[in-house]
């Protein structure tokens, strides 16, 4: 076994991982931010009845596409209106966590990873002293410094990932609040529409 080739291996995963984690970190970041906002203006939009007012692409816009199925004048029923509220808010909780578990995955591991290279720059310190029979002690503490910093960056590296991912728990918390908002309002807006159909029909009825 290879223990110099495993340690530098482990360096090169953590360093991956860190990139990874700034990608995702900035892209989450951005789409919460649009998110936000979005539904904020979609959600004032709806409770003043202004929805066609909306400057922003309908297509491109998360909170918009949420709230469509509630805007087509079709009857409904109070359970299919229940299930359909339902629908959207998980369908829309599943576009705010991806990428997310990415970030919990490296806070875990990112130690562990760090703890490992360190045990292999043990290893392969102790393996070239034995080898060479040196027994200076001042280099054995430079491997051993080498060996330690493996798991100084893995910590270093799960801190980041921590605050990160808490720092977007907490976007998520607060979008999630307002799309509650959001389909409430629009839940509202197709019960009108649904009784003011059925209201027709009977009209038509008994004309």
């Amino acid at each position: 076994m290879n223990a110099e080739l495993i340690h530098n291996i482990i360096f090169y995963a953590m360093y991956a991982s860190l990139i990874l984690l700034c990608i995702i970190f900035v892209e989450r970041a951005i789409y919460f931010t649009y998110t936000l906002k979005q539904t904020r203006i979609v959600n004032d939009a709806l409770e003043k009845s202004k929805l066609d007012t909306l400057s922003e692409k309908k297509a491109n816009n998360p909170a918009y596409q949420m709230i469509e199925p509630f805007l087509k004048s079709v009857p409904r029923s109070e359970t299919e209106r229940t299930d359909l509220l339902e629908k959207q808010y998980l369908q829309s909780k599943g576009l705010l966590n991806r990428g997310i578990w990415i970030l919990e995955t490296i806070v875990t591991a990112a130690p562990l990873l760090g703890l490992l290279g360190t045990i292999m720059g043990i290893i392969d310190t102790f393996s070239a002293l034995a080898a060479s029979g040196v027994s200076d002690p001042s280099k054995v503490s430079a491997g051993m410094g080498t060996a330690l910093y493996a798991t100084g960056l893995g910590i270093a590296i799960a801190l980041v990932a921590l605050v990160a991912n808490n720092f977007l728990g907490s976007r998520i918390e607060k979008i999630t609040e307002l799309f509650k908002v959001l389909l409430i309002n629009a839940d509202k807006d197709l019960k009108a529409t649904s009784t003011k159909n059925v209201k027709i029909v009977d009209e038509k009825q008994y004309a």
